[in-house]
């Protein structure tokens, strides 16, 4: 699939044919220019583009003309150009023609007034899982989303928003009368919020084409971060089952059948390839578990998990046989096994692409991928490069003018780029290989995923925000399990219907390459340098480009290969970079600090600290944050693989919802909660999680002490109900407090603490000490109790809270009586992680008896340089 396997195969072509290249760019950059402008400056380009190609036709015309000053280049640029403008012209109109098509109709200006409607739908998509978010203390709870088309709106009521009057605040929301239904033909995004009941598991099996009549709230698409091709999104309950009043088409059922079948099929495998399998087969990724979806993301393997032209060409690779063998004598692949001419095997290849489409949706990325597979299989049967770059610019340029969103798809453009990779480059690194003696196979295999890797890398860092130093060996080693996975799970999909128990032993086959693959997605994303952070935006893909190409560059210049000690210096850096050991990356980066005594770990909105117990690699750990990657990737940058102690203060999501965080790859003695299970939804999956890792839950008992190697500590709340009448006001009053020596250092950590407990608090233990560090409660928010702040004084102050969120944590006045108090804060949304290092000097011990207590943070505050800051 990835470029030839035999030099003598390939058949001596002159070069690339590039004439189709410009105009398919060009209709694409206009596309996507169009798709942002207003109609009237879409126009105006259009109008320009397709001036111009006139003027260029004339001209070329004119230079065909008999003449000894005649240049005979100079008509064929002329008519390129002509060609190249048209093209742009072409996709410009059809463009801006799509997207007018989107503000037409009532339903652009109902979303816009968050009106109440009822719609008749014509589903386009299968419904598939939202990634649950945390929004503050509560977790959004499970929903389904999927694209439809409405042909029908009845607008119930709409929200009108005016401001209060009294200043800021949230705006008020009144509701007016009903409207007439009409008939409309727009593009919407539906959210249904799941519930248990009778009704969810009919969500979850709509198939595309199903005419469904739904209420709900209309939003505007930029409430969700959407892109532009629709025209507004729709909330709805899944309290109830779906009322459709279509059912789908025959073709549809059809599909549908077979994915369920394949579902089935699965079902009871073990492990990852429960749901890994139906994801490399046709895209399903219902059943994938969050933390290996997180891992195929780190590794850069995602395009795994989505229908692409990777799939297609390793079925017809199947049909066919190896590259350039389809018109040899002795032809290979299953087709001429079975005494199947080479028309016969076109014709078997060109069913079984659509096949392909129909089980795996006729969706524009399906037919992308399918485009581009076709273009793959071309190089399969014949072995000839010249024609492909025109194969591929033509196919590009119909598909962005037949589906003009495509020009602003990063599927779409990921999918050409590798494509066009694979074309181009990899063929020229695998020969380089050979000539400096590597093996042909694995030549090719490093030139393709090199090549892939190497052009996709800049747009993968808009998309992710990182960039992958494991993406090259995982896909290079995953592609020896993904044809057979592949193979084996379509063949348990076509065989399902006819013959289950036959489906599930050929699934229990493919479940071995699909093991190998998750095991690698996981073992790669666990490197602890598996990843780097880099600017997800046009810039730094620029940035990162024009650095690979250097990179190129160089290493043709110096001839690499030839060059031993060169190459094992580069691999020693190379592995330096991934495993980052901690005094290695200390002088780099000055994270983590030696010494630290307690880290507030930076993990957005909500509360993650490590405090150090003496002991090499072992910290109890208090809260696990909103997010589990951020708290794995801080106890990973501070060595921790050993928590004797895990409390989780209360059950809100920004306290717990990092809980699988923790436990990844670490031995966790047990979990301390509260006994107050508030919120209950919250409180069972901490439950839930901590039985799946056989980790034990205990509670919290005020006046309770404990000890982990230098480190002690004692529980001050919540006192037990019981206790002179106390009933704890809330989830947040009712968080575990705890007070903390290490070193001769007082922490004081009171999690969510509301005014009234603090004050219950203090009144309980009027004897509380000046501490050296306190953990302000609740994220620094405006509710505190200052006698608690005057009692405890406290020398450092941290506050964990996340950058830019929605409740003004911390407040101005806190931050005002922390200062006052002569505390020095810091703060994770502007410092990042903050660290705690050194001991405290008591009265009377001389300077040098231990090191002043610091604080040190991951990075500078610059809004405190410029003078805004604490």
């Amino acid at each position: 699939m990835n470029g030839t396997r035999a030099a003598p195969v390939l058949l001596r072509e002159g070069p690339a044919d590039l004439r189709l290249v410009p105009p398919a760019l060009a209709a694409w950059a206009a596309a996507a220019l169009a798709l942002g402008f207003s109609g009237t400056a879409a126009a105006t380009g259009v109008t320009a583009c397709a001036a111009g190609a006139g003027l260029l036709s004339v001209l070329a015309k004119a230079g065909r003309t008999p003449g000894p000053a005649r240049s005979e280049r100079a008509p064929v640029l002329a008519a390129t150009a002509a060609l190249t403008l048209l093209c742009a012209a072409a996709g410009g109109a059809v463009a801006a023609l799509h997207a007018a098509d989107l503000r037409r109709g009532p339903l652009p200006r109902l979303a816009d007034e968050h009106a109440r409607v009822t719609l008749d739908l014509t589903v386009k998509g299968d419904p598939r899982p939202m990634r649950p978010r945390v929004h503050g203390a509560q977790q959004a709870p499970a929903a389904l989303l999927f694209e439809a088309e409405a042909t029908r709106v009845t607008e119930r009521s709409r929200v009108t928003r005016t401001a209060r009057p009294d200043g800021p605040g949230p705006a008020a929301e009144t509701e007016k009368g009903a409207a007439r239904a009409r008939a409309v033909r727009t593009p919407v995004l539906v959210i249904v919020r799941q519930r248990d009941g009778p009704g969810a598991a009919g969500w979850r099996r709509l198939l595309p084409s199903t005419g469904l009549r739904l209420d709900g709230r209309l939003l505007p698409p930029s409430r969700t971060g959407r892109g532009q091709d629709i025209a507004g999104v729709v909330r709805a309950d899944a309290d109830r089952p779906p009322r459709v009043f279509r059912e789908p088409s025959a073709v549809q059922r059809t599909a549908g059948g077979l994915r369920a079948g394949l579902r089935e099929a699965t079902g009871e495998l073990d492990g990852d390839a429960r749901g890994l399998l139906p994801g490399l087969v046709v895209g399903d990724t219902s059943r994938l578990a969050p933390d290996l979806q997180a891992a195929f993301r780190t590794t850069d393997m995602t395009h795994l998990l989505a229908v692409s032209g990777a799939n297609l060409t390793i079925m017809l690779a199947v049909l066919v046989g190896p590259p350039g063998t389809a018109q040899l004598t002795e032809r290979r692949g299953i087709a001429p096994r079975l005494g199947i001419s080479l028309r016969g095997t076109a014709v078997l290849g060109a069913l079984l692409t659509l096949g392909f489409v129909v089980v795996c949706r006729p969706e524009p990325s399906v037919i992308r991928a399918a485009a581009c597979g076709l273009i793959t299989l071309l190089a399969l049967v014949t072995g000839r490069r010249r024609s492909l770059l025109p194969a591929l610019a033509a196919a590009a340029l119909l598909l962005v003018l037949i589906d003009p969103w495509l020009a602003v798809d990063f599927g779409f453009l990921l999918s050409v780029l590798a494509t066009g990779a694979l074309l181009t480059l990899a063929p020229r690194w695998s020969a380089a290989l050979r000539e400096r003696g590597c093996n042909p196979r694995l030549a090719e295999a490093l030139a393709a995923a090199g090549a892939a890797q190497a052009v996709c890398a800049p747009v993968v860092a808009v998309l992710a925000a990182h960039v992958s130093l494991v993406a090259v060996p995982c896909n290079l080693l995953a592609e020896f399990a993904v044809a057979p996975a592949t193979v084996l799970g379509f063949a348990a999909l076509a065989t399902a219907p006819l013959a289950m128990p036959f489906a599930k032993g050929v699934a229990w086959l493919a479940s071995w390459p699909t093991e190998g693959i998750a095991a690698l997605a996981r073992t790669g994303a666990d490197v602890p340098g598996a990843e780097i952070g880099w600017p997800g935006d046009w810039g730094g893909a620029l940035i990162l480009a024009a650095l690979l190409v250097a990179a190129a560059l160089l290493v043709r210049r110096v001839d690499l290969p030839r060059r031993p000690w060169l190459c094992a210096l580069c691999v020693l850096l190379l592995l330096m970079a991934l495993t980052r050991p901690v005094p290695l990356v200390r002088p780099f980066t000055g994270w983590p600090p030696p010494g630290w005594r307690v880290v507030a770990c930076d993990v957005g909105q909500g509360d993650a600290l490590a405090l150090a117990t003496g002991q090499r690699g072992t910290a109890v750990v208090v809260d696990a944050g909103p997010d589990p990657g951020a708290v794995d990737d801080c106890l990973r940058a501070l060595d921790v693989s050993a928590v004797p102690l895990l409390v989780l203060t209360h059950f809100h999501a920004d306290h717990v919802a990092g809980l699988p965080g923790v436990l990844k790859g670490r031995e966790v003695g047990a979990i301390q909660t509260t006994s107050h299970e508030e919120p209950p939804g919250q409180a069972e999956f901490v439950r839930r999680t901590a039985r799946q890792r056989g980790v034990p839950v205990i509670g919290a008992t005020a006046g309770e002490r404990r000890r982990a190697g230098e480190l002690t500590w004692q529980a001050l709340w919540p006192l037990p109900p019981t206790a002179r009448g106390v009933e704890p006001g809330g989830a947040n009053d009712a968080s575990i407090t705890l007070l903390f020596r290490t070193r001769g250092i007082r922490l004081l950590l009171p999690g969510d603490l509301e005014p009234d407990a603090q004050r219950r608090l203090l009144t309980t233990y009027p004897r509380l000490p000046p501490v050296d560090v306190l953990k302000v409660a609740h994220h620094g928010s405006a509710y505190q109790y200052p006698p608690l702040l005057a009692r405890v004084r406290p020398r450092i102050a941290l506050i964990s809270a996340g950058a830019d969120n929605p409740y003004g944590h911390p407040a101005p006045r806190t931050l005002a009586a922390l200062r006052s108090a002569g505390a020095l804060v810091r703060r994770t949304d502007r410092n990042g992680a903050l660290a705690v290092t050194g001991s405290r000097i008591r009265a009377g011990e001389r300077q040098g008896a231990g090191a002043a207590l610091a604080v040190v943070v991951q990075r500078e505050d610059r809004q405190r340089e410029e003078g805004h800051g604490d």
